[in-house]
């Protein structure tokens, strides 16, 4: 089991809810995302305890391979490792965006694309977010609206709560809104293209860079009656969230010992706390604790796990499976 050093970000929009969440110690300021498990090219995760502590996550994939990734993983992905989990803290408005599928993001960039998923750690009162059309337009009508700064009028916004779930396919146009606090699951890839960023200039005073012809190839409009995930989590039982060929993930809110079973999955597992704390012990006796902000990657020769809360706790978890 490993844990790793976060990846702290700053942004222009960023908050001041990250560092004390993750109660960790950091003089950033505007700390907009923190990077748990990333083998993202240049911001890899490094392991911050234990007998691995220094080596980065592609380093023990090269060495674990399968064992760490699970054999149709490792087969699919070789090295690369699929997942990149983020706390994200929006003290202002993200801006409009889009990411491009896996055949588009390829065809550009050699990279895979990205579809990801939201779930709602907290919200300040009145935060709200968007996802997908609020009505059927065409390309034509998408770009006209940019222009005109009317884009924000063709999109779906939600009012948003703790515990709300939002899966975000390749291809769907979102925005997080100001005082959303989100635990983000997605595909290893750090391609987006902003489509509106409400005429904000970066640090230099220049107009931050929009990428609306790109963008235009990567929109599905596909229009739904309603974007949101809706579940019933029952406590102390697992709750699947999100499904798809990229990731599973489940929820668990736990108020006593729980034994998660592994020996089936072929597949790494990564548990993110988002409330509360505890141990985790493993089949092999190995225990680690893990509290609100922490995220630990579970190697997938692991047939078994013993999570035992200390009062109320709540964990994400995510794999894949094809």
């Amino acid at each position: 089991m490993y844990k790793f050093k976060p990846i702290l970000k700053s942004m222009l929009w960023g908050g001041d809810k990250i560092i004390p969440y993750k109660e960790v110690e950091s003089d950033k300021k505007q700390v907009g995302e923190s990077w748990e498990i990333s083998g993202v090219k240049e911001n890899e995760s490094v392991v911050a305890e234990g007998v691995d502590a220094g080596m980065k996550l592609p380093e023990l994939i090269a060495r674990d391979k399968a064992a760490l990734l699970g054999k149709s993983n490792y087969e699919r992905f070789g090295k690369e490792f699929p997942l990149l989990i983020k706390f994200i803290d929006a003290r202002q408005d993200l801006s409009i965006q889009v990411h491009p599928n896996d055949k588009l993001a390829w065809e550009r960039h050699q990279s895979k694309g990205k579809t990801e998923m939201w779930y709602v750690v907290d919200a300040d009162p009145g935060s709200r977010l968007r996802s997908g059309f609020a009505k059927q337009v065409t390309p034509e009508e998408y770009e006209q609206s940019i222009a005109d700064n009317t884009i924000t009028d063709l999109l779906q916004e939600y009012d948003i709560r703790k515990g709300d779930v939002f899966f975000l396919p390749a291809g769907r146009i979102h925005s997080i809104g100001a005082g959303a606090f989100i635990a983000e699951i997605q595909q290893t890839s750090n391609i987006t293209y902003r489509i509106y960023d409400f005429n904000r200039c970066d640090d230099s005073g220049n107009p931050r860079e929009l990428h609306t012809e790109l963008s235009k190839g990567a929109i599905d409009y596909t229009v739904l009656p309603d974007y949101r995930t809706y579940y019933d989590a029952q406590p102390d039982k697992a709750t699947q969230l999100v499904s798809c060929r990229y990731f599973t993930t489940d929820i668990y809110r736990l108020t006593k010992e729980y034994d998660m079973p592994l020996a089936e999955l072929d597949s790494f597992v990564i548990l993110i706390c988002t409330v509360g704390k505890g141990t985790i012990t493993d089949n092999n006796g190995r225990t680690v604790s893990i509290h609100q902000g922490e995220s630990i990657l579970i190697p997938a020769t692991t047939t078994g796990l013993k999570i035992c809360p200390k009062g109320e706790m709540e964990l994400l978890g995510s794999w894949i499976v094809e």
